[in-house]
């Protein structure tokens, strides 16, 4: 009775949620029948490592044959190059600052909507197969939602294959959903490393190329992406075989692993590419800046609908289209080093068009001091946490046209101070209308979570004996759950 009892409540919570949502929203042609979406989400693949991005070397067909039928995008962006908060973008159509999540492992704020009330108030069903990493669960009221199925012999679950098969089999109703893979995240396959000619390298790991171990975990990683083809390869299967022409599919992986926790292209840079026959024109390649916050607003227009909620990104239905026009002069990227395995005290934004790209490290050794306070243990963590990045200048500005890996750092040189100027007023800006904790404080914001405190050892960190639990509720200026 009671469980009884509290499946109803819920449900209640869901039709309310969904109808407060509905009216919210504003319809606009409706269409009379709404295509599948259906999402596939990668973890932690560079960019750089697909066939159809470049690489020859990586094993990518599914990828690369969804590029020859769709349109690849060159310039699509995650706004944080971690799980969590690159999640909470595709989700609720807001940056990780606005939406809450800018922290790994913590909660999108409670009172955002998500789009499990977006579009189940427009009439579909919204389903999550795979991995999730986002709470809490009355933001992401999934209408269905499978696990990763762990597999003998593999280093990371799987994706609940049966369970998608027979939902596209079997489907009533339009429906969106996201599948988001475990691979190639690491642990990667243990394989034998590969020849460096069989590796591709860049000039961010050129220097590793006779490295062994580096070469091994590299082959690994390798082995992991041909892994995850083989699911997409599935899946693929079952949306041509059980789903009608009428069926968007998207391809990304959540943010590069080579740039993970900073603000550089090979963290922020994303595959994405979408195919949808009798829509967009295959063998298409798009220029356009694109951000993970305009994918919901891009799912709500095809829905037929605009939300009067103010999304930070905006729909590229008319790129899909064939629209030469831009919809973002610049996209944005935030960079939070606390709240994770080896956490310090080093935040950082970026702001980057197609031609420039401008970092500010908040805390970088050139302006430690400047954020220290009248307490020498917040000092102590705020210079551990600068001098461990002792190499990253207070700015940094790159022409990312001629120095697409951002190896030459123009933020002082005579010639490019009218580009840095523009841009770093234009990131503070942004930060404003982000409510950013940066913009808020006058000093150096610490955040306390349930995991990975600065003053507390951890599994890849030590912390020095007389810092360890020396840090006070006070002393904090944020609380991450």
């Amino acid at each position: 009775m009671l469980i009884s009892l509290f499946i109803f409540i819920s449900s209640c919570q869901h039709q309310k949620k969904n109808q407060e949502t509905a009216e919210k929203t504003e319809a606009i042609d409706v269409p009379k029948e709404l295509p599948n979406i259906v999402f596939y989400l990668a973890d932690d693949q560079d960019v750089y490592d697909y066939g159809c991005y470049g690489n020859d070397k990586v094993h990518t067909p599914a990828v690369d044959k969804l590029a020859q039928e769709g349109m690849l995008f060159e310039n699509a962006f995650t706004g944080q190059a971690i799980c969590a908060p690159s999640r909470s973008q595709l989700f609720t159509g807001k940056y990780p600052l606005r939406n809450g999540c800018f922290v790994n492992h913590t909660s999108t704020y409670d009172a955002i909507e998500s789009v499990t009330s977006y579009l189940g108030a427009l009439g579909f069903d919204v389903v999550l197969a795979g991995k999730s990493h986002v709470k809490p669960s009355s933001v992401y009221q999934w209408d269905k939602e499978w696990k990763p199925v762990e597999k003998e012999g593999s280093p990371r679950d799987y994706i609940p294959m049966d369970s998608i098969a027979s939902y596209m089999a079997n489907a009533k109703k339009p429906f969106c959903m996201f599948i988001a893979s475990m691979f190639p995240h690491g642990k990667y396959f243990d394989v034998p490393p590969k020849n460096a000619e069989d590796l591709q390298f860049y000039p961010f790991d050129e220097a590793k190329k006779t490295d062994e171990a580096y070469r091994k975990k590299r082959s690994g990683y390798y082995r992991s992406i041909a892994e995850d083809n083989t699911q997409l390869e599935f899946v693929l299967e079952q949306v041509d075989e059980h789903l009608s022409d009428d069926t968007l599919f998207i391809y990304s992986a959540d943010h590069g692993v080579s740039g993970k926790f900073t603000v550089y292209d090979r963290g922020l840079k994303v595959p994405f590419i979408a195919r949808w026959p009798g829509v967009i024109k295959s063998g298409t390649r798009s220029k356009a800046l694109v951000h993970y916050t305009d994918v919901l607003p891009t799912l709500m227009e095809i829905a037929g609908a605009t939300s009067k909620t103010d999304f930070d990104g905006k729909s590229f239905l008319p790129i899909l289209k064939g629209s030469q026009e831009e919809i973002h002069e610049c996209v944005y990227g935030v960079q939070t080093n606390q709240g994770i395995l080896s956490a310090a005290i080093f935040p950082a934004r970026m702001i980057r068009d197609k031609k420039y790209k401008y970092i500010r490290n908040f805390n970088s050794v050139e302006v430690m001091e400047q954020n220290f306070t009248d307490n020498p243990y917040v000092n102590a963590f705020i210079e551990i946490g600068a001098k461990k990045f002792k190499d990253s200048p207070f700015e940094e500005l790159y022409d990312i046209q001629n120095d697409p890996f951002e190896t030459n750092n123009l933020a002082k040189n005579p010639k490019f101070q009218t580009e840095k100027q523009r841009l770093s007023q234009d990131l503070l800006k942004w930060m404003e209308t982000q409510d950013d904790i940066l913009s808020e404080h006058s000093g150096m914001p610490l955040i306390k979570t349930k995991r990975f405190d600065l003053d507390k050892d951890r599994e890849t960190l030590r912390v020095p004996d007389s810092l360890q639990n020396v840090l006070k509720k006070e002393d904090y200026t944020v609380f991450k759950s």
